[in-house]
Formats: structure tokens, C-alpha cells, sequence
């Protein structure tokens, strides 16, 4: 495909201009942008539609390899990076997701080291792994603090689960939030002529302003791994404004669900009177498409982990659980130790299960430490812990230990063990992005004796499946948690195959793969796909798959004209009414794209210009 560089090198008029020049779309003020534009460029399907004589031979061949799967050379930029070892632990979902879209892609990786640095720039430290490339950066020591433990998790985080409750910080630490992503976007500067940018969660949400700001032109995206908030709880979060703002610097916006897209268009309507249409969301600086992308797991790769080899030591700590159990019943949680898993309330629910049904079913909650410097999270931990220990000295005896409780990580092919020998896995944290945990213990389970998904409504995995396949449940209510484990534990065999096969067909439908392949061939749609030669007959603006088909139309309708004997006088007005309307819907999505402007004459049905034309006004 052609590129934006390629098409400026070769970009010269038949009527002998001079070469185009690439306007940079200034700062947005705050008043223009409060200001949605009057008219809305007309949208239509992307797609291709059928062979025409009118398009050229070069523009239909294109049309064919953008509707193939991209061969995008990326680069990938998050907080964390995955430990790329299936012996080590996996730290997060995001990790757990990007791993395997690096190593097959050859994509270039970029996030923080476990070090910290002078704020010194120095060049990006490539390491191969795999096919790809992982560049991990000493993030400043000084920034550092206020960018990661003060306003990413002290307060975006407790804000994008809803728990105003939860958020400190000081204007300082939005400062600080702001020097790391113009850190991390300076860095990433080195791999400029890389095809495309993807961007992870919510610790860079501006960056891709900054990429703009430097003069970067590939195409940026970013993908938000957690929920998305409200317009009531967004005006909450400090500077909310101005990082709305920021976002709407991507090409691509990309959530789990489609109530955290709705959420986001909603933000937007409300705080800055912006409509959508059709996914696309039109400022001074161009068009944001928004889409919703729900993260899958690779089934296949899970069944392997089955049937690794775990180290001895690991081995041992498996053997160890499972022998706890002795053969009965156990459900299983597995969670970062972190407020928003609402592990608390799942403990009081099984403390009222057990009121009811004692010694009915044992849970192993396996919960990593999480930011365990920072002093909510140590408050909470003791909570959980003082509630687990409540419930055993209650319910337990000298041969029945009701919640094993442990802070151990453990690999995938361990936790993969885990999850087929439990009979119920319960996922109920109070709001979740996706929660990759949940499709795992599904991906474990044995199709001949499956256990029983109990899930949180409000986690992205419910979008995906049905109160037909798990059990939904409030997390917030223990005594419907507490239901839905007592309904799991009892039942049939039948009804449990029945709604497990569903639930495995969709993951075996939309992998971990679908779901990069579908963002990378989306945000692909932002590159150059019109020859340089087919740029200079558009005129007002280069183009991209999305605005083939007005090109198409325009192409078409300019050939019909051209067509007509001009004594058919009626039938010539009226085609060149037809052209013209055409010109005017193209024209409105050029001048909107990307914020790239070139300024060079058109071909229409009069020769010249629009406002040329008689009665033009």
C-alpha cells in the first residue's frame, strides 16, 4: 500500500502545479472543540460493491488487498510487558493478551522495565522474542510515583470501576501522568516509519496525542482493557476534559463491550455535545472510529497447557492443593488482590452457603498480592483475609477447611490444572473490562464432566455469554452469589454439558487472534490505500478504505456524465446534478481525514471547481 511520504515524493499535477503540501491541523481550542460541526459528512458501507469500468484496474486490485488480512508491521505500547516465559506467572490480562499477538506478528512491544531512570533519552533497547521485538524502558524515577501509584491507580483506576469512593490524588500527579506518556511517546519515536501504533489501557490514554504532536502520520489506535465510566462518574476524574480530548487524537478507539462504547459516545455527548455516526466521531483534527473488540483466549494453546510438563516445584504446589480436597467438591477464584475483584463479597456469600448447606463445596481462592505499597490495597487485603478466616473458624472442623486461601502465582499450565479439577469456577468482580479468567476455566473444563461458570454481570465476559450458558449473577448481592453456587454445585450432568458446549463454541469461534486480526485489519483502514496518481484526481485529501465507496460513487457518477450526448439536456443536468452531489460527499469526508489536508483541484463534471461552476454559490 501506498504511503503517506510515497504519495507526497510523487504527487504532481497533470496541468503542471506544483507538488502538494500537508497542512498540520493546530491545538484545538477548547471553544472550537466544544463545537460539533453543523453538517456531518454522509456515511455509507465500506464495501467494495461490484466491478465497474469507470474505476481503474490499479483502484479495483487495491480494493482486493484491503479486504485481505493486513501484514502491518506494529508497534505495541502498554505499561507492562508480558514475561514471555509459560513457566512464569502471567501478571494481568492485558500480558496475557498481547503475548502470543507479539510473537507470531513480529510486532515491536514497548513498556516499562522493572528500573528506573534519569529521564535520559537513549535508543529503544530491541530485544528479539519470537518474531517480535520487546523494548522495555527505565520509566523517570521522578514522574514515576505520580504517573503510576497517584493518578493511574489511585485515581483512573477506582474511576473506570465506578468506585468514587476509592479515588485520591493531586494535580501534581496528572503532571506526572502527562511527562511519562510524553516520555514513552519520545521513545517510541525511533520506530516512526513502522506501519501503524497500538496503544494499551489506561495508563497512556493521551498518548497518542503525543505521537501526533511529534509529527508521527502512521495510524494510532488504542484498545481500553477495562470498563469505560459514565458521564456522571467521568466528571469525578481531574483533567477529564482534556484527556477526552487527547483520545480523540487516535485514528481508532477500540472497548471490550458494547455498554463501555455506549458509555464512551455518551461522554462525549454530554460533555462536548460530539455525535456519532455510524462509529465515527468527526472533530477539527479528523475522524475517531469507535468499535467494540472483545478479547477471546486461544482454546488450543490452553488445551496445551493441559498436557505440559510443569516444573517440579510447581508440581508440587499443585499436588499439594488438590490434595486439600481429597476428591470433593471446590470452586475456584483466581484474582489479583484487588478491590474491584469483589472477592469480599464472594467469601460472605460462601459464609451464607455454608449456614444453609454445611460442608457442602470448599473454595480455593488463589489471589496474587497487587500494588501492595499502596495503603488501600494493603486495608483490603486484610479484609478478605480476616473475612476467609472468619469463615473457617465458623464453619470448619478438624477435618474441613471451608476456603483455601493462598497469594501464590501460578503458570498457566498449573492454573489450567486447577480449573478442570474444580467443579465451579465463581468470577464476580464488581466491574471488569473482559476477565480472561472466566473463558479460561471454560477453555479447561473436561467436555465429558464440565463444571459450572458462576459470573458477575457486570464483567465484559457476560456481554459475551448468556444467562442460557453461566450463571449471572450482582456481586454486590452475596445471597445471589450464594444461589448460583448452591444451583452449580447440584447441577445435572446434562444441563452442565449443555452450557458449557455453548459457551466452548465461542471461544473456539473468536480467538485471541480474531481479536487482533479484526483491530489490526480495522486500524489498517487508516493507512494510504489510493495510488499517488488516483490521490491527484481526489484532490481535496488522500483516502482509505472506508472512503472507497464515495470515491466509487464519484468515479461512477463523472463517468455517467461524461456518457450522455450533451443535446439529451435534461438527462445531462441531471447527471451532472447526480456528480456533483457525489463530489460534495466525498469532499466532506476528505476534508475530515486524519486532519491531513492537501489542497489541489478535483476533475468535475464542469472541469473546475464546484464554486466554478454556473450557479455555484
Amino acid at each position: 500500500m501506498v504511503r503517506i511520504q510515497e504519495a507526497l515524493d510523487t504527487a504532481t499535477l497533470d496541468t503542471g502545479s506544483t507538488s502538494a503540501a500537508i497542512g498540520q491541523d493546530e491545538a484545538i481550542g477548547q471553544a472550537d472543540f466544544d463545537q460539533h460541526l453543523d453538517e456531518r459528512p454522509h456515511e455509507q458501507q465500506a464495501s467494495a460493491g461490484p466491478s465497474n469500468p469507470s474505476v481503474s484496474d490499479e483502484v479495483e486490485d487495491r480494493l482486493d488487498i484491503v479486504n485481505q488480512q493486513p501484514d502491518l508491521k506494529l508497534v505495541v505500547i502498554s505499561n507492562r510487558i508480558a514475561p514471555f516465559d509459560p513457566n512464569k506467572p502471567q501478571t494481568g490480562g492485558l500480558t496475557a493478551a498481547l503475548e502470543p499477538v507479539v510473537e507470531r506478528s513480529g510486532a515491536v512491544w514497548i513498556g516499562s522495565s522493572e528500573t528506573r531512570g534519569d529521564g535520559t533519552e537513549r535508543p529503544l533497547p530491541l530485544v528479539p522474542t519470537g518474531a517480535g521485538h520487546v523494548a522495555r524502558l527505565d520509566l523517570p524515577a521522578a514522574d514515576h510515583p505520580g504517573y503510576y501509584r497517584g493518578y493511574s491507580n489511585s485515581t483512573l483506576w477506582p474511576a473506570l470501576h465506578s468506585l468514587p469512593d476509592r479515588m485520591s490524588g493531586s494535580e501534581e500527579d496528572y503532571a506526572s501522568y502527562r511527562r511519562i506518556n510524553d516520555f514513552i511517546a519520545r521513545a517510541a519515536f525511533d520506530v516512526r516509519d513502522r506501519d501503524a501504533f497500538w496503544v494499551h489501557d489506561y495508563h497512556l490514554l493521551p498518548l497518542g496525542a503525543d505521537l501526533h504532536d511529534l509529527g508521527i502520520e502512521r495510524p494510532t489506535g488504542f484498545f481500553l482493557h477495562t470498563p469505560w465510566l459514565t458521564p456522571d462518574m467521568i466528571e469525578c476524574v481531574p483533567n477529564h476534559r482534556e484527556l477526552m480530548k487527547s483520545m480523540l487524537k487516535y485514528d481508532l478507539l477500540g472497548f471490550q463491550t458494547n455498554r463501555d462504547l455506549n458509555n464512551f459516545l455518551a461522554c462525549l455527548r454530554t460533555h462536548f455535545g460530539l455525535e456519532s455516526r455510524d462509529g465515527v466521531v468527526t472533530t477539527e483534527r479528523g475522524q475517531t472510529r469507535l468499535q467494540k473488540f472483545p478479547i477471546g483466549i486461544d482454546p488450543k494453546q490452553f488445551a496445551e497447557y493441559l498436557a505440559a510438563d510443569l516444573s517440579p516445584a510447581e508440581q508440587e504446589k499443585v499436588s499439594s492443593l488438590l490434595q486439600n480436597f481429597q476428591g470433593a467438591k471446590f470452586a475456584i477464584g483466581v484474582d489479583r488482590l484487588d478491590y474491584t475483584k469483589g472477592i469480599d463479597k464472594r467469601v460472605e456469600a460462601f459464609n451464607q452457603l455454608y449456614t444453609k448447606e454445611p460442608q457442602s463445596i470448599s473454595l480455593l481462592q488463589i489471589a496474587p498480592s497487587s500494588r501492595a505499597d499502596v495503603e488501600e490495597y494493603q486495608n483490603y487485603k486484610e479484609d478478605v483475609e480476616n473475612a476467609i478466616n472468619h469463615v473457617n473458624a465458623e464453619h470448619g472442623t478438624d477435618e474441613w477447611r471451608p476456603i483455601h486461601y493462598t497469594n501464590d502465582s501460578f503458570s498457566q499450565a498449573a492454573l489450567a490444572r486447577l480449573y478442570r479439577a474444580a467443579k465451579v469456577g465463581v468470577v464476580t468482580p464488581l466491574r471488569d473490562g473482559m476477565n480472561l479468567v472466566a473463558k479460561e476455566y471454560v477453555a479447561a473444563q473436561d467436555p465429558q464432566d464440565p463444571g459450572v461458570l458462576v459470573l458477575s454481570k457486570f464483567a465484559g465476559a457476560a456481554e459475551d455469554f448468556n444467562e442460557d450458558e453461566a450463571l449471572l449473577v450482582d456481586p454486590t448481592h452475596p445471597d445471589e452469589i450464594e444461589a448460583a453456587i448452591s444451583k452449580a454445585a447440584h447441577m445435572p450432568l446434562e444441563e452442565r454439558v449443555k452450557r458449557w458446549r455453548s459457551m466452548m463454541d465461542k471461544l473456539e469461534s473468536y480467538t485471541i487472534h480474531d481479536w487482533s486480526a479484526d483491530y489490526v485489519r480495522e486500524l489498517d483502514k487508516s493507512r494510504v490505500t489510493v495510488p499517488a496518481d488516483q490521490c491527484l484526481n481526489l484532490g481535496r485529501g488522500w483516502t482509505n478504505e472506508a472512503l472507497m465507496p464515495l470515491y466509487r460513487n464519484h468515479a461512477e457518477a463523472l463517468a455517467t456524465y461524461n456518457e450522455i450526448d450533451p443535446a439529451d439536456v435534461a438527462l445531462k443536468e441531471a447527471a451532472c446534478a447526480d456528480e456533483k452531489k457525489a463530489y460534495e460527499e466525498l469532499e466532506a469526508r476528505l476534508m475530515h481525514t486524519q486532519g491531513r489536508l492537501w489542497d489541489l483541484p478535483i476533475p468535475t463534471a464542469f472541469g473546475g471547481r464546484p464554486e466554478e461552476e454556473p450557479g455555484a454559490g
